[in-house]
């Protein structure tokens, strides 16, 4: 894998949530938290897909690594920590695949449609890949949360 690839990636990841982290109002001080957020994600994503791991398991991986990160730093941040495991995922999310699975529903409507079954099954194909990587991210915020929270005795 390249080095400067897996360093690009991070930083972009680092980007992304810092910026959704102001879209989601947190704190100019915590901005710093979010950006570190994003920036294991999409390292960890990458380095899995370097490996040869599909999107799925790659975000899931991902999403695993930064729950266990946010559970574990709890304590030296002031914000939420379902909003730290959310800002450092929304990155990962596959954009261009939903997109094209758009695309491709639209393009069913049209009257002259060419292929209808071929484009009905790649349509088909990017929706799967991003309700499953959906799925992989939510499911890798959760494990964390639940296995590490901490319990108030009654």
């Amino acid at each position: 894998m390249n080095p400067y690839f897996l360093l690009h990636q991070t930083l972009c990841g680092a980007i992304a949530a810092a910026g959704f982290g102001v879209l989601f109002n947190i704190g100019f001080r915590s901005l710093p938290w979010c950006a570190a957020s994003g920036a294991v994600a999409l390292a960890v994503r990458t380095y899995c897909l370097g490996l040869g791991w599909n999107l799925e398991a790659a975000s899931f991986a991902a999403a695993l690594t930064v729950g266990a990160a946010v559970q574990v730093l709890r304590a030296r941040t002031d914000i939420s920590q379902n909003a730290l495991d959310v800002v450092g995922c929304i990155p990962m999310v596959p954009g261009s695949f939903a997109a094209k699975a758009i695309l491709g529903m639209f393009a069913l409507t049209s009257a002259s449609t060419m292929d209808a079954s071929e484009t009905l099954i790649t349509a088909v194909q990017y929706a799967l890949r991003v309700t499953f990587t959906i799925g992989a991210i939510g499911t890798g915020l959760a494990i964390p949360t639940l296995l590490l929270r901490v319990r108030v005795n009654r």
